[in-house]
Parts: structure tokens; C-alpha cells; sequence
């Protein structure tokens, strides 16, 4: 017979592995850090100028970062910031490289959610943030999964729950009670409603005290922040059932999007949730934030039932809030029914020469049509060595493998993104301007 004590017994032992795993895939000092990129890279993949005339703007502006040389070697490396200094002050053709990003509007946020495990949502989340990084552009990450892979795999493994999704909703629990025990309402007989009372439980826990950017923590890319996640998160789709209870009247789906428009409009450009595969308590509060839904889905029959369910079942509790609550309820700037600016459906795991999966991309742009991403993310052997050491092709030094390898991976990535941004900086032009 086995009980709680021995799965905490087994998590014990796991947890000892994760940390030997850690230590072979991060820097020595248990500390994940980026890399440089090379001059290649910097010139044709990331700004996409000619080498030669990359080269030559080098030389000839002194005020442009230099980078490193290796030793026993020619080419120049470059950190990230350099980059994008080199971004600020370098035009090519009197065209900036600067990224597109309209003064006037706040950041754009990217739900990417499905049901099934394993549809590669915490490896889409991944890339996108690294890969609009790359691209000049400011992202914070959002991870909702207690699971934490995208947590996990930025270098992020000291959390506390109370920092997490999970804080960020408690402590709007208890801003939203005293709002509404503090606000002016009454009953139509002319009596004031009963007050809604808080167990010290939860008011003891010093939550409502937290500022915004206690929440978020940098990471070893430095435009990319997070807000991180960790097992113990997990209880939240409980303690949220309980937080309900204490006050039926709390818009709970609301928290994290009132969390976010709290968050100066011109911080981040771009904002992408990682969610749990189910939904509940956190993954309503991802796609009621999100400005986009990205579903990703592997290439199989049963992936694409999944999918089938998901968006059945996401239609039905975004309509069961939006005949609940009426469309009146204080979340920020949103009314009910919730809409989407976008919504896409992206192929993970593609094989190319795959039959099956050629049939299965085929049936499922008969389905949702130009709703479907019209480059897949294909399974090559970088992109499982990046899952295996916690890190993204991006991150993946192209001299650990052949480069045509690296390429192809990449390559794979940077369509998938390029769409990926297409559908933001598009969503951008229908968002309404901060005031």
C-alpha cells in the first residue's frame, strides 16, 4: 500500500536528480547564463544585414560594441545588450533595426494553451520569447503550469509560491474584497450588503502588501523577464475553488488581467503565457488576459481530438462567464463575452517526410483554415537535444553539432516565429491605445 508519504518520499528522490541534471546542463556556478552570439549570426540570423557590410560598419564606427574574440580564434562574439545597442544605433539603408512596436499601446500577450501533455505549449512558449528577444523586443513570460518546464528551463528553480500565478490571485482576492466592502453598494430594500469577511489565513500571509515587480524576476536574457512557477503552485485550482466560496461575488478569472494592466504599458512589447494542460483556475485566467490564443498540437489523430475538445470546452466556460456575470464586472478595460483579436492553431512535432503527418497538417488547415500556421515546427534532432538540456535552439551553441543540423532547427523556429509575429504586431493594430 502506498500513501501520500511515499509519493513525498519518490518526489524526494526525483528532485535530488533534478539537481544533478541542473548542474550538468547550467554554468558551474549552478546559474544558467547566455551565450554570445558570433558575427554570423549577429549579421545574417538576427539583424539580417550582408556580412561584409556588417563587418565594415564595424570598423568604421568606433562607438559600436567590438565584442569578443576567443582565443585561438577570428570571429567576433557578441553579447545580447551589444546587440541591441547595435540595434539603437546602426541604420542600414536608412532603415532602422529597431523593431516594429507602436508607441501607443501596451503590451501585446500570447496565450498558448491546449489540453493534451506534450503538444510542445512549454517549448512554443520557449522559442517565441527567445526568438523575439533575438528580434529587439522587451517579453516578459507568464508561466501558469505548476509542472514549471518554462520556469525551469529560463534557470529559474528557487520559487516561492506566493510569488507565483497562485500570489498574484490571492492578493487580488483580498484587493477585490476590501474594494467592494469599501465601495458604496446596497440591496434594493436600501440596506447595505453584508460586509465579506477574509479568514486570517489568508490575510496573514502578507500578500496584499506585495508590489507588481515583486512578482516578476529577471533571467539570464536580459529582455526577458518572468513571472515564475513551482510545484507547490499546484493547490491553486483548490485554494481558488475556496476563495470563491469566501466571496462569490470576486470576478476570479479577472486577477491575473487586472494584475497585468497594472504593469506600465510601455515595460514590455510582448507577454506569452505558458498554460496548463487542463482548464481551470489559472489556465482561465491565461486566456482571459490573452490578447491571442495559440493553440500548438502535435501531428497525430489523437492530438488533433484533443485540440477538437479543447476549443469545445474553452467555448463553453467562456460562455458560461459571459452569461454569469452579465458583462459587467471590474476587469480592467475588458467586457464580457471575452473576445480574442486572433486566435491560431501551430503543428508541433512535424515530420516533413512523415505520411501521417503530411495527411493530419492537411486536415487540419481543411478544418481552421488560415486559423492554421502554415509552417510547422518539425522534430529534428537539435530541437530534442535543446528539450533535453533545458534550453532552446536559440540558446544552443551551433559548434556543439553539425551546423546544417543547427540550421535546420533554427530555420523551423524563425518561420514559426515570423508568423508568430505577424499575428502579434497585427493584433497590435486592432488593440485600443493607452490613454
Amino acid at each position: 500500500m502506498y500513501t501520500h508519504e511515499d509519493l513525498e518520499q519518490l518526489r524526494s528522490r526525483s528532485q535530488k536528480m533534478q539537481a544533478a541534471i541542473r548542474r550538468q546542463t547550467f554554468s558551474p556556478e549552478h546559474e544558467k547564463s547566455l551565450r554570445r552570439f558570433s558575427s554570423w549570426e549577429v549579421s545574417e540570423l538576427i539583424l539580417k544585414i550582408n556580412q561584409s557590410t556588417f563587418r565594415g560598419r564595424l570598423a568604421a564606427d568606433t562607438d559600436l560594441p567590438g565584442g569578443e574574440v576567443e582565443e585561438e580564434g577570428r570571429q567576433r562574439w557578441f553579447s545580447l545588450t551589444e546587440i541591441n545597442e547595435m540595434r539603437r544605433k546602426m541604420k542600414v539603408n536608412r532603415r532602422s533595426l529597431l523593431p516594429k512596436r507602436p508607441a501607443n499601446k501596451r503590451a501585446i500577450r500570447v496565450a498558448i494553451s491546449n489540453f493534451k501533455g506534450g503538444a510542445g505549449k512549454s517549448t512554443v512558449a520557449l522559442h517565441m520569447g527567445h526568438a523575439a528577444a533575438l528580434d529587439g523586443y522587451r517579453v516578459l513570460l507568464v508561466d501558469f503550469d505548476p509542472q514549471a518546464t518554462l520556469t525551469h528551463s529560463m534557470g529559474l528553480n528557487d520559487v516561492s509560491e506566493e510569488l507565483t500565478v497562485w500570489g498574484i490571485i490571492a492578493r487580488d482576492l483580498i484587493r477585490e474584497t476590501e474594494r467592494m466592502n469599501s465601495s458604496s453598494q446596497a440591496a434594493e430594500s436600501g440596506t447595505a450588503l453584508p460586509r465579506r469577511k477574509l479568514p486570517g489565513s489568508i490575510l496573514d500571509l502578507g500578500l496584499d502588501s506585495l508590489r507588481i515587480d515583486d512578482f516578476i524576476r529577471p533571467t539570464a536574457w536580459p529582455t526577458i523577464d518572468m513571472i515564475p512557477s513551482c510545484a507547490n503552485a499546484a493547490f491553486v485550482e483548490f485554494a481558488s475553488a475556496q476563495y470563491r466560496h469566501l466571496n462569490p461575488e470576486w470576478s476570479f478569472f479577472a486577477a491575473v488581467a487586472r494584475y497585468l494592466d497594472s504593469i506600465p504599458p510601455d515595460a514590455y512589447d510582448v507577454v506569452v503565457f505558458d498554460c496548463p494542460p487542463a482548464i481551470g483556475y489559472q489556465s482561465m485566467n491565461a486566456v482571459f488576459a490573452a490578447d491571442v490564443l495559440y493553440i500548438p498540437s502535435g501531428p497525430g489523430y489523437w492530438e488533433y481530438d484533443s485540440t477538437t475538445s479543447f476549443i469545445g470546452q474553452l467555448a463553453e466556460a467562456l460562455g458560461d462567464l459571459a452569461h454569469g456575470f452579465e458583462g459587467t464586472f471590474p476587469a480592467g478595460n475588458m467586457t464580457l463575452p471575452k473576445e480574442f483579436l486572433d486566435i491560431r492553431f501551430l503543428m508541433t512535432r512535424f515530420e516533413p517526410g512523415n505520411d501521417l503527418h503530411r495527411a493530419m497538417f492537411e486536415a487540419f488547415g481543411n478544418v481552421f483554415g488560415d486559423r492554421l500556421a502554415k509552417n510547422p515546427i518539425e522534430m529534428t534532432r537539435a530541437v530534442e537535444q535543446s528539450g533535453r538540456f533545458l534550453s532552446s535552439v536559440y540558446e544552443i551553441d551551433y559548434r556543439s553539432m553539425t551546423r546544417e543540423t543547427w540550421r535546420r532547427a533554427r530555420a523551423s523556429f524563425d518561420r514559426a516565429y515570423d508568423e508568430f509575429k505577424d499575428c502579434f504586431t497585427q493584433a497590435w493594430d486592432k488593440l485600443e491605445d493607452v490613454e
